[in-house]
């Protein structure tokens, strides 16, 4: 659990903001990496970095070939890991030391707007261990399992009280090295930097997602957000 003298530095006094964008990914389902795609004349990656200079005083660059990250004239490049997590370790380590929160964004989110970055960071000004954009979950959600030969359904989830998570992603930086730590002590899994985060006891709040921050995993993803975005792909 997190103990007194880490949660009382994450308020700080002063906020001196990185943003980590990770762009490691191959892009499989993709085809290709999609964090080089065209979307309305600019790639998606330089449309994301754009935005998360609006809010943050540096970024971290993550790419698979620090060659390919030197042309986004980003303040430090770093070569990414074998996962997301390892990429964004990376990324952590890379930062100043006077670096009080820490903002992580995946570059397959082009569409995420300026606002949804300050909102998040707003959150970790005003005290919280971390906050991230939620969505409410608009059908509904089975739990199944694997029998015989089919998938059947096991139950039916209440969705009252789930969302799905986006990015970016904001923590004060104390914590974010804590659980960081912690990950690699206990060589978890996590599907999000939010969940190392609450595996150490931080809380982490909430705050309305927003559709155009629509994450890009297949080509027709990439239309869904240029049109989101009033673009063309």
């Amino acid at each position: 659990m997190l103990d007194n003298a880490l949660k009382s530095a994450t308020v700080l006094s002063v906020e001196n903001t990185w943003a980590i964008v990770v762009a490691a990914g191959s892009g499989t389902r993709f085809g290709s990496a999609k964090q080089y795609a065209d979307l309305g004349g600019k790639s998606v990656l330089s449309r994301s970095i754009a935005t998360a200079r609006k809010s943050c005083d540096g970024v971290v660059l993550v790419v698979r070939d620090i060659a390919d990250g030197a042309k986004f004239g980003v303040d430090l490049v770093v070569q990414g890991g074998a996962t997301r997590t390892e990429s964004v370790r990376k990324g952590l380590a890379a930062l100043p030391v006077n670096t009080d929160i820490v903002v992580i964004h995946d570059a397959a989110r082009p569409g995420a707007p300026h606002e949804l970055f300050e909102s998040v960071i707003n959150e970790v000004v005003g005290g919280a261990d971390g906050s991230v954009p939620g969505l409410a979950i608009a059908d509904t959600v089975k739990r199944v399992r694997n029998q015989g030969n089919g998938v059947i359904v096991e139950s039916t989830v209440d969705r009252v009280n789930l969302v799905t998570v986006q990015t970016p992603q904001a923590f004060g930086r104390r914590i974010f090295e804590a659980a960081y730590l912690a990950y690699d002590e206990q060589n978890l899994a996590f599907s999000d930097d939010a969940g190392l985060v609450e595996n150490i006891g931080g809380i982490v709040k909430i705050i309305e997602g927003d559709k155009r921050a629509h994450k890009i995993t297949t080509q027709e993803d990439l239309i869904y957000v240029a049109q989101m975005m009033g673009l063309e792909s």
